[in-house]
């Protein structure tokens, strides 16, 4: 018996995933999946994407957030040669998410670490937009205003490198001497470290050079997408 053909709203989705992670370098929720497809019950997607898993056009890791990936199957199965695409899901890279960093007024941490997330969390990105070695890659949710001017907005996710150093104008994740830790652009100027918000309402912070440790540089900014 051959196999039963997609029906057209598996076909929908699996255009829309491919056509998401071209855009934007990592898979779509389950809710954006079914806003864009006119499915409003998050359990019909799930039963549509388990469909496709079985068909071996999909793989899913449930225990990660976006943890969709394209089979080679795919180009095949839609009558296209996407190999654009394909590759593209191929080479994702899954990046760490390690906490939660204040874009506003420095908050406690109680050290200089932001690992309190599961080391399953994860965010998948292309390859291809994070040029260089991935290892050195982990992900930040931010929380607060005070990036907004530089495209930077509460509940994003931005994409850091680990360095601890950073050129004046750099945007970084920094830890304070009293346990405190921020986003901010850096400047050093003289005997102070300027951390410079994007925000007009919002004044800068000067710290002595010794109290500051760069954690990393951001590479890339993921934005929340409204549901």
């Amino acid at each position: 018996m051959s196999e039963k053909p997609l029906s057209d709203r598996q076909k929908n989705i699996m255009t829309y995933i491919e056509e998401y992670v071209q855009e934007n370098g990592r898979p779509p929720t389950i809710r954006e999946i079914g806003t864009a497809v006119n499915i409003s019950s998050t359990s019909v997607v799930n039963y549509n994407l388990t469909k496709l898993k079985e068909k071996g056009l999909l793989e899913r890791d449930a225990e990660v957030s976006r943890g969709l990936r394209l089979t080679e199957k795919v180009a095949t199965s839609l009558g296209n040669t996407r190999n654009a695409v394909a590759n593209a899901v191929a080479n994702l890279v899954r990046v760490p998410l390690l906490g939660n960093i204040v874009a506003g007024e420095p908050i406690e941490v109680g050290h200089d670490s932001f690992a309190v997330y599961d080391e399953e969390d994860a965010i998948e990105v292309s390859r291809a937009m994070l040029p260089g070695k991935t290892d050195d890659l982990f992900a930040l949710r931010v929380s607060g205003y005070s990036m907004i001017d530089a495209m930077v907005n509460d509940g994003d996710i931005v994409i850091m490198r680990q360095d601890s150093r950073a050129r004046n104008g750099e945007m970084v994740a920094v830890w304070l001497s009293d346990d405190t830790t921020t986003l901010k652009y850096f400047y050093h100027e003289g005997d102070k470290i300027r951390l410079q918000p994007a925000n007009p309402t919002m004044d800068p912070i000067y710290v002595d050079p010794g109290e500051v440790q760069v954690q990393g540089k951001v590479m890339m900014v993921l934005r929340q997408t409204a549901h």
